[in-house]
């Protein structure tokens, strides 16, 4: 047997997880089947999503809760019907002049254009009405980290869910059962943790200790089946696995890996890749639809991972995902700036998407308030009353004038994105 041979993992080992998966006595297997047992089990759980989600059924709650987020979402239908954003086409030609016309696309290396984060829908009707004005590209991917508790008291939740079927985007949202912020009942998720002061205090495992993947569970559940989200961010190993058990057993949920894992190397990625595939259904398929590796994570570790990707079956399921700017402030060494590293995979790596968490570092180093992780954090009460939301607005400004500097540069090398799919025709 050679030194490589060793590494052969026995096939009883794997019949030994199994036996111990489907024991009818492991209370580790049990907590989340009562969990889902609570909520009608599976296929009424994937029903009451479905249904939640429709477009029809959206507009219907917010038009019983005679909200104005109703005329902004009949106002973004009606520009995508009347073609007011520009076409793919006519953008190439934009940026490219006569040359686009002799020009060959080749799609199967689009670059998802994603942005984070859109925390308020109003954000997202300002970033239309910008997109229009100057020819913009909106993103074909969103990401938001606002409180889920506080966004379902005003309604934000629901209408950026509609505003998502308007323009065909896929997003994703931040459950509340996470160390950095208090639980759906308001009490701290960990009693050891007072929220981004204690930062260092989630390094390796976000701030979900002891029972709270099973409330991170039963919180999920909760907005699946009642505003239908579907993708949501994840932050911990066993939240990780659970929800792959929850795939695996039939729901129909998906979620994102976030940048605070950490996986910054070939191997944690291999770690990562390895267990979704293990728990994958028949179809080959998996519930991990974002990768986002570290912020210190270099081309090296992308084509690597993407390789493993591709060994699992997994390259057009499970989109690699890396961050092109971040924020100004409390989280990454400035200037970060990763466009030239992403150009230079972006011709022969499959699935992987820009994400665009700051403005462009020279330009947002000179606002009067640069863009902060740490604003995140914050309600939407305190930024009112400290009159920040017009600066945040601006903020988020600057991360949609970063991403159509991506478009605009993969473009000019015969690259090819992903936009929003409904607003942009091909």
């Amino acid at each position: 047997m050679t030194d490589r041979q060793r590494l052969r993992i026995d096939a009883g080992l794997v019949d030994a997880i199994n036996n111990f998966l489907i024991r009818e006595d492991n209370p580790l297997v049990n907590g989340l089947l009562e969990i889902i047992e609570r909520y009608g089990g599976v296929d009424e759980i994937n029903r009451r999503a479905r249904e939640a989600r429709q477009l029809d059924s959206l507009m219907a709650r917010l038009e019983e809760k005679k909200s104005s987020y109703v005329q902004d979402i009949e106002w973004l239908l009606k520009q995508r019907d009347v073609d007011a954003f520009i076409s793919i086409p006519e953008y190439r030609r934009r940026v490219l002049g006569d040359r686009a016309d002799s020009m060959t696309f080749d799609d199967s290396f689009a670059v998802t254009l994603e942005i984070s984060a859109c925390q308020y829908f109003p954000w997202l009707i300002e970033e239309a009405r910008h997109a229009i004005e100057h020819q913009d590209l909106m993103p074909g991917r969103f990401i938001r980290v606002r409180n889920m508790r506080e966004q379902t008291e005003d309604d934000d939740v629901v209408a950026f869910a509609a505003a998502m079927q308007v323009v065909g985007s896929s997003y994703v949202e931040t459950l509340d059962t996470r160390g950095t912020m208090p639980g759906p009942d308001g009490a701290p998720v960990n009693v050891h943790l007072g929220g981004p002061e204690t930062i260092t205090g989630y390094f390796g495992g976000v701030g979900m200790p002891n029972e709270l993947p099973l409330k991170w569970v039963d919180e999920y559940l909760h907005y699946y089946t009642e505003y239908g989200v579907t993708q949501v961010l994840n932050v911990n190993p066993g939240t990780v696995l659970l929800g792959y058990m929850m795939y695996k057993l039939g729901i129909d949920m998906e979620f994102k890996i976030s940048v605070y894992m950490g996986n910054d190397n070939p191997y944690a990625c291999l770690w990562t890749l390895m267990t979704a595939f293990l728990f994958s259904r028949e179809d080959g398929t998996t519930p991990l639809i974002g990768f986002n590796l570290s912020n210190s994570a270099n081309n090296y570790t992308i084509e690597l991972a993407a390789l493993v990707r591709r060994e699992f079956g997994f390259e057009d399921i499970v989109r690699i995902e890396h961050h092109i700017t971040e924020t100004q402030k409390s989280i990454v060494r400035q200037p970060y700036d990763r466009l030239q590293e992403l150009l230079e995979i972006a011709d022969h790596v499959k699935n992987i998407s820009a994400k665009h968490e700051g403005g462009i570092p020279e330009i947002d180093a000179a606002r009067e308030h640069p863009s902060d992780i740490l604003d995140y954090f914050r309600t939407k009460a305190d930024i009112v009353e400290a009159g920040h939301m017009p600066l945040l607005l601006q903020n988020y400004l600057d991360k949609h004038q970063a991403l159509n500097r991506t478009a605009e540069e993969l473009t000019k090398r015969g690259l090819t994105f992903i936009a929003a799919p409904k607003l942009h025709r091909t």
